[in-house]
């Protein structure tokens, strides 16, 4: 009897090394963060630089979208300012003022816990039932960021407000998440992306005029180097990488692919900015991605369920 051995094809490969390489750029943002800060620039200064950087890209992408499509109601517009403020101006502010205090492989054990948080608000606001397995999933993921938080605290009391400030970044990026899932079917995932961060941009080189001078522009060439980099490789080119990707493979494979974000920073952490990588942070690690596995496993059974029940009610 023959056996048929299917292999992934081309487009398939080359999507998921899209959405490898894309969490590991969007990861690449703390390491990038971490050598700014050597510099003596706050996170006010650190955040300008990276949307000055990005804006002309995103605010390319903005007009060519616009061009042929219908304009915006009045609601949308102030959705899209309310996304971009809460999506990306606040919660990347969060996370780049925590980096200032904890590793960058804290930083993203907890950023990947987003999912986690938008299953939380769903049934915390929304009301949606959570099932065993999501449970169980939740109780692993926390328990691996409880064991890397209880390690890393043996580096001072500053571990707890950049833990909880980076927590507080989840939690926006999460309900942006929410908000901005109906839009998308409307607007599309790009033209939504590419108007929320051009708010996001407005307002984070707004908050830098508003809180320092102009003078604080002038810095050293490596902190335009370093921003360069983290506004076009660590911020424009995973966005546009991941977006690609979930066309071609899938939103669910390319989320099992972003699995490697919080494992490739640990190690770019110890590579590059001399981390020390222990067994404690491997074991955490392990925890929270077997929970976010956990999480997906769940979410495709329940949608599995759904679907067979609509079958049975529809009688096919």
């Amino acid at each position: 009897m023959d056996k048929t051995i299917t292999t992934p094809s081309a487009p398939y490969l080359g999507g998921l090394a899209l959405a490898i390489g894309g969490a590991v750029l969007f990861s690449a943002k703390a390491v990038i963060a971490k050598l700014l800060y050597r510099y003596h620039i706050d996170a006010v200064t650190l955040i300008a630089f990276r949307m000055l950087f990005s804006l002309p890209v995103f605010a390319a992408v903005a007009l060519w979208k616009m061009r042929g499509a219908a304009p915006l109601s009045t609601g949308d517009r102030w959705r899209i300012v309310g996304l971009g403020l809460v999506g990306y101006y606040l919660s990347s502010f969060l996370d780049f003022l925590g980096l200032q205090y904890i590793t960058v492989g804290l930083e993203r054990l907890i950023l990947f816990l987003t999912p986690t948080f938008v299953l939380l608000i769903s049934a915390t606001w929304l009301r949606q039932h959570i099932g065993r397995l999501q449970w169980l999933a939740l109780a692993v993921s926390y328990a691996g960021i409880v064991l890397v938080f209880v390690h890393d605290l043996q580096g001072g009391s500053n571990v707890l407000l950049g833990s909880a400030l980076v927590t507080g970044s989840a939690a926006a990026y999460a309900a942006y998440l929410l908000l901005s899932g109906e839009m998308v079917k409307r607007l599309g995932a790009l033209r939504l992306v590419a108007y929320a961060m051009c708010v996001s941009s407005a307002a984070c080189i707004g908050q830098y005029f508003l809180l320092r001078p102009a003078a604080g522009l002038i810095q050293p060439l490596p902190v335009y180097g370093l921003s360069l980099m983290n506004g076009l490789l660590c911020t424009v080119a995973p966005v546009f990488m991941t977006m690609t990707a979930v066309q071609r493979i899938g939103a669910g494979a390319a989320s099992q692919a972003g699995m490697i974000g919080p494992v490739s920073t640990l190690f770019l952490g110890a590579v590059v900015l001399a981390e020390p990588v222990t067994s404690w942070q491997l074991a955490g690690t392990a925890l929270v991605l077997a929970g976010i596995y956990l999480l997906s496993s769940a979410k495709k059974a329940n949608t599995a369920n759904m679907a067979n029940a609509a079958k049975t009610k529809n009688g096919t």
